[in-house]
């Protein structure tokens, strides 16, 4: 298997106006990025796309940046945008792909069933010269969307401890590597620098090449790399749960799944100081 859920510009634009397809922005940035993706959403996006926001789809009980919702909450929270049962969810980003892969695992963690990614995001759409709209996102029906939730696909901190404890499964963090070995700080402010003890780092710009997953060789060569075993259980990890996407997306293209992804990631671990951690000084 080394499939994945990736749709083209041309398939995408051939389908556009399909019954029961709808188009997802879920473009996200790091502070560090110095870009916002509301403002980017109203200067351009595809044409009949809604916003998905994961700083506004959220646990708000959770200190936590973007935390996964309750089912109440995500399914109330889509079915106003318009998505509902059934549909054919395509989401895209406007880096190329960094955000829109923790959008995909969203939604199939809360249990849609035909989600996919637009292969090189909005710059590949762009760069095909197809359409692009301005201004905010249509109003569209509402629609009643049933979560499922797949509960093992989300790893909380006693996962993540026991898995380094007893080796259970890998953790795998797609952070830097400067910010993984404690040599460059994090973004956030009151985050330690570091990273688990017994973890792995496979940063996530080894695995993405001009805004596409790189092939399935280079995942592996990086896997490789790294010292991940990729027949184990791997749990993913990151800075606050959006990369670590990225590679979950990647084990998919190899046909290794990972178990579950780190939602609260280095945001939680790194400011608990009940949770070891070490850095590379060399």
């Amino acid at each position: 298997m080394t499939d994945t859920p990736f749709v083209t510009p041309a398939w995408l634009a051939a389908h556009l106006d399909a019954p029961g397809l709808v188009v997802v922005d879920g473009s996200y940035y790091l502070s560090t990025m110095g870009r916002d993706a509301e403002a980017e959403f109203r200067e351009g996006h595809i044409p009949g796309a809604i916003r998905f926001d994961i700083d506004a789809v959220r646990d708000e009980g959770s200190d936590l940046p973007h935390m996964l919702p309750t089912p109440e909450v995500f399914a109330a929270r889509v079915g106003e945008m318009g998505i509902g049962d059934g549909m054919q969810i395509v989401v895209y980003d406007g880096a190329g792909l960094f955000s829109a892969p923790r959008v995909w695992w969203t939604f199939e963690t809360f249990g849609a069933s035909d989600v996919s990614i637009l292969e090189g995001g909005f710059p590949a759409w762009k760069a095909a010269g197809l359409p692009v709209e301005e201004g905010p996102a249509r109003p569209r029906a509402k629609r009643s969307f049933t979560p499922r939730v797949d509960h093992s696909a989300v790893a909380d901190l006693a996962d993540v401890r026991r898995a380094l404890e007893t080796g259970s499964a890998q953790v795998v963090d797609a952070r830097p590597a400067d910010r993984f070995a404690g040599r460059a700080p994090e973004p956030r402010p009151g985050v330690r620098s570091g990273h688990m003890p017994g973890a792995y780092n496979v940063p996530f710009a080894e695995i993405v090449q001009d805004g596409r997953l790189a092939d399935a060789d280079t995942i592996r060569a990086a896997l490789d790399r790294a010292g991940v075993d990729p027949s184990r259980p791997v749990i993913t990890s990151c800075g606050s749960g959006v990369s670590a996407a990225i590679l979950s997306l990647a084990f998919e293209k190899i046909g290794r799944p990972a178990r579950s992804l780190y939602d609260g990631s280095w945001a939680e671990w790194g400011t608990r100081d009940d949770c070891p951690v070490e850095t590379d000084d060399r």
